[in-house]
């Protein structure tokens, strides 16, 4: 084993145990960015409680040991209807397997979704979706049994997929559980977007979990897929991406999979013990853990702390992932503009990386613009300096 130290190289910059000092939780959840500034708002997340006396239940067969509901969207549905201001909904999901896309739309309440398994792959949600659908194979497959009407209260999510008229779906429409809301917590489940394997290593975006809203929390979750695994994102109830503010988000105990840019976006996230499994299996190229869209303004993108980077057998001869590269999202016609455009921020520390990735150069080119990447090893460098990429590591361990 060997421990990365400072400064490390224009390929592989490494913090100084001063410089890391300012990447530690508490700085990530201080504040609610906005455009140019931020507002004050702590938030200290704490271990998920959850009521297992919620009334609604869903199980695979409605009836028995409880169950009010044979699918998550339908108790979705009916608590956001009958929540008469309650102030938080809890849904529990006993052990099975759940079929079918979850949306929560943006005026919901502060609501937990929640399995009742010993482990998280007792409860599964799942749904093959590709950002390479058409709106009609969308519409067949996310609706084909009418989960969504006019007057629910995601109605408005759906439609906007399902009305599109593009000739596909594009990632904004792929994710199988897609929430808008705040508050957003998970616990003790799987979420699965099954495309996985069933397609060849071209782009075929297929997002397991998406979350657009602010205060997410994840704790003993299991995200599996290939592309784009997780979008851990800010958007409008247009379903646009916006540029003006961050959310944030909070992941613990859990373990994401995939293979091109599986944990990507622009919230500010902080990864606490969670295991990333990157594979091989789909033969896809530019295979990259993370692709962060920070803001150039947002000093704070994603901080992966006590994780664990592991990769299959695939990686085990010359072919080496990466950890990560900048999305350089928005700036396809213009090409990358420094304090304009996006900057992915990163920080990998105090985490064990095994030998699937690339030591030598564990960053790629940027997405949507191919910027090289540039790493910053000057003794007075500014970690937010636009004319480099912003993606470090700090105590990382590199197994045999």
């Amino acid at each position: 084993m060997t421990k990365t130290t400072y400064p490390g190289t224009a390929y592989r910059p490494i913090l100084s145990e001063q410089e890391a000092d300012r990447f530690t939780l508490p700085h990530y959840f201080t504040r609610r960015g906005h455009d140019g500034h931020s507002d004050t708002d702590v938030w200290q997340p704490t271990s998920i409680e959850v009521d297992p006396a919620t009334p609604w239940v869903v199980g695979p067969q409605v009836g028995v040991d409880g169950a009010t509901h044979g699918t998550v969207q339908q108790a979705v549905n009916a608590a956001l209807r009958a929540q008469q201001d309650r102030p938080c909904i809890d849904i529990k999901l006993l052990p099975g397997i759940y079929t079918g896309a979850v949306y929560i739309p943006a005026d919901a309440p502060p609501l937990t979704l929640f399995g009742t398994g010993e482990q998280p792959n007792d409860v599964v949600i799942q749904l093959a979706l590709d950002s390479m659908f058409s709106p009609a194979t969308y519409r067949e497959t996310v609706n084909s049994h009418g989960e969504y009407q006019p007057g629910d209260p995601a109605w408005y999510m759906y439609d906007l997929c399902a009305s599109k008229q593009n000739a596909t779906i594009d990632t904004i429409c792929a994710a199988v559980v897609w929430s808008q809301s705040d508050n957003l917590q998970m616990k003790n489940l799987t979420v699965v977007n099954a495309l996985l394997d069933s397609v060849d290593g071209r782009a075929h975006q297929a997002v397991a979990l998406r979350t657009d809203g602010d205060k997410i929390q994840l704790e003993r979750v299991r995200l599996i897929g290939r592309q784009d695994t997780f979008f851990v994102n800010t958007s409008n109830l247009r379903n646009e991406y916006v540029t003006d503010r961050y959310s944030r988000a909070y992941i613990k105990d859990s373990y994401i999979e995939g293979d091109v840019d599986y944990v990507f976006g622009r919230a500010t996230a902080v990864f606490d013990r969670v295991h990333f499994h990157t594979v091989s299996s789909r033969g896809a190229k530019d295979i990259h853990v993370f692709a962060p869209d920070s803001m150039p303004w947002a000093q704070y993108g994603f901080l992966a702390v006590s994780c664990r980077f592991t990769g299959d057998e695939g990686f085990s001869g010359g072919r080496k992932a990466k950890l990560g590269r900048a999305w350089d999202q928005g700036a396809r016609q213009t090409g990358y503009q420094p304090n304009k455009t996006a900057n992915g921020q990163l920080v990998i520390r105090d985490s064990t990386i095994d030998a699937s990735y690339d030591r030598e150069q564990p960053w790629g080119v940027a997405a949507t613009t191919a910027r090289p990447f540039a790493g910053n090893v000057d003794s007075a460098r500014n970690l937010d300096d636009v004319q480099f990429n912003r993606l470090w590591e700090y105590n990382n361990i590199d197994e045999v």
